[in-house]
């Protein structure tokens, strides 16, 4: 049970932080499970809740702004904030779909969070993306 605790809540945690503004990746350790004979499908749905409640929690730092002390990281004139801004603006709430690309992924959130974007939507999209991710990844680690 403590090792069923341990790999599956590591990989909470890791999808999690993967999806916030933190510098963090969850494809090592994602591949590394599913090499090492986990359950897959199990994999596959909590990697993808973490970084769908992580992305949330990015969303609500664009929605609250400056009345979060985590705004003071965010860079507004950022060149990858910039071209999230721009995408978002071109193809609308759908773009979230690709929430889960590095980089850009981080900002299209937060950026959706300033805007107010509608949460519904936020969620399709932006969970539809991530676990398209993952099970692509699942099938590319096989």
């Amino acid at each position: 049970m403590i090792d069923f605790i341990y790999v599956y809540g590591s990989m909470f945690v890791t999808a999690f932080l993967a999806s916030t503004i933190l510098p963090l990746g969850s494809e090592g350790l994602f591949a590394y499970l599913t090499y090492s004979g986990h359950n897959i499908p199990l994999l596959i749905i909590i990697a993808t809740t973490g970084n769908f409640l992580g992305s949330l929690i990015n969303y609500y730092v664009g929605f609250y702004g400056e009345k979060t002390f985590l705004s003071r990281y965010i860079k507004l004139e950022s060149k990858q904030f910039k071209k999230s801004t721009t995408l978002f603006n071109r193809y609308g709430t759908p773009i979230l779909f690709f929430s889960w690309v590095p980089i850009i992924g981080d900002a299209l959130t937060i950026f959706a969070g300033i805007i107010g974007s509608d949460l519904k939507k936020f969620y399709l999209y932006v969970f539809t993306g991530k676990l398209v991710r993952y099970i692509v990844l699942a099938l590319f680690f096989l």
